[in-house]
């Protein structure tokens, strides 16, 4: 997800009908302003029933064109959640402008205790929307809906990523049923390990009792069903099986150039980061969340760290690709300012110097893509 923070267009609210949709999967709030009515109504509608939502506006469009004399345009909006874009796109097909609100940016009652309904935030949003078509700066950020191609792309690196982590949870659970016992524990990603597991026997010479061998079994048998398929996603993209839109694929193979990354951290990397079109550095670093959050008021001056918005799977790629960009690209200048800035410094500055250089890179890299520009000094492969 992208916010935008552009200068909002204006418009003319008369003739415009509002609508704003509170979504949930068991319900659907839409709350309406016609410029036929001096009040807001609100209607509730089952969740996911799109039938019914656009049966309802375009009775609401028919009813206030009567009265004007001609038909007036709809503008809806809904928060980014759950439900994702299909209904955008909806709404788009149907010939009704829609925005799709980031929800973090929507001004809330800051008191400690504040009221939260769907009846609230229905009437919040349609208030949010009216103030973007004023065109009142910065009253909320836009989200920039990515096509249904580029949305379908990334499927595969987020699943890989999520195999890995159940790879990882199912190792570490069949070495701590081990070690429960006193026994050795091997690589458990070894295809021959159960036969290893036959064998072992803790210090009484006994192996492992009925139950928790076979609860280690089990583990075993779900690891190995992780890995073949891990093993098939990587062969599927290695073979580029799956079609991947141009401008990706060409990005993919751009940044593949360079020592340090592979195909699958690259795709990874273009999924999730570079598919998109940034207007400048600072919206780059931005929708990785590593922007400083600065606290200033009166004699107050002080840093909270960056500010982890936007996207936390590019963020999470980004501050690990700077760790491989030091071991792979150590004669490159980013790697020797790395270098110089944690001379004799401890862990916990090089931690925060490591965030430095992960924004440094990322940026480096857009401008690579966008421009061709060579980050400095940097090895190509062969």
């Amino acid at each position: 997800m992208q916010a935008s923070t552009a200068v909002t267009p204006t418009a003319d609210h008369i003739g415009t009908i509002f609508v704003s949709i509170e979504l949930s999967q068991k319900t659907w709030l839409v709350t309406l302003h016609s410029p036929v009515r001096d009040r807001i109504s609100r209607h509730k509608l089952e969740g996911g029933n799109q039938v019914e939502l656009l049966a309802l506006i375009e009775k609401i469009r028919a009813r206030a064109a009567e009265k004007l004399g001609s038909v007036p345009r709809v503008v809806s909006c809904y928060e980014d959640g759950y439900d994702g874009f299909w209904l955008h796109r909806l709404l788009l097909t149907a010939g009704i402008t829609n925005y799709v609100f980031d929800p973090a940016s929507i001004a809330v009652d800051q008191r400690s205790r504040r009221a939260k309904t769907d009846r609230i935030d229905g009437e919040l949003m349609l208030r949010t929307l009216m103030a973007y078509l004023r065109g009142e700066p910065r009253v909320v950020r836009i989200v920039r809906v990515p096509s249904v191609e580029a949305e379908d792309a990334r499927r595969a690196s987020r699943e890989r990523d999520r195999l890995v982590k159940e790879q990882t949870a199912h190792t570490n659970r069949i070495k701590a049923l081990m070690r429960l016992s006193g026994m050795a524990v091997g690589n458990p990603r070894r295809r021959d390990w159960l036969s290893f597991l036959e064998q072992q026997r803790d210090w009484e010479g006994q192996p492992l009792p009925p139950h928790s061998l076979a609860e280690v079994k089990r583990e075993h048998a779900r690891l190995t069903m992780v890995r073949e398929q891990i093993a098939a996603l990587e062969q599927v993209q290695t073979a580029q099986a799956c079609p991947v839109p141009p401008p990706m694929a060409e990005r993919r193979s751009s940044l593949q150039r360079l020592k340090a990354l592979g195909p699958a951290f690259t795709a990874t990397l273009v999924n999730e980061l570079f598919y998109k079109d940034f207007r400048n550095r600072r919206e780059v670093a931005s929708y990785c969340g590593l922007v400083p959050s600065p606290w200033k008021s009166g004699g107050i001056d002080r840093e909270q760290g960056i500010s982890k918005a936007g996207n936390p799977r590019a963020r999470n790629k980004a501050i690990e690709l700077a760790w491989l960009w030091l071991r792979h690209q150590s004669d490159s200048a980013l790697s020797r300012w790395f270098r110089t800035r944690t001379a004799n410094a401890g862990k916990r500055a090089k931690r925060v110097a490591i965030v430095a250089l992960a924004r440094k890179l990322i940026v480096a890299l857009w401008r690579y893509l966008t421009t061709g520009l060579i980050p400095e000094q940097a090895i190509m492969k062969a």
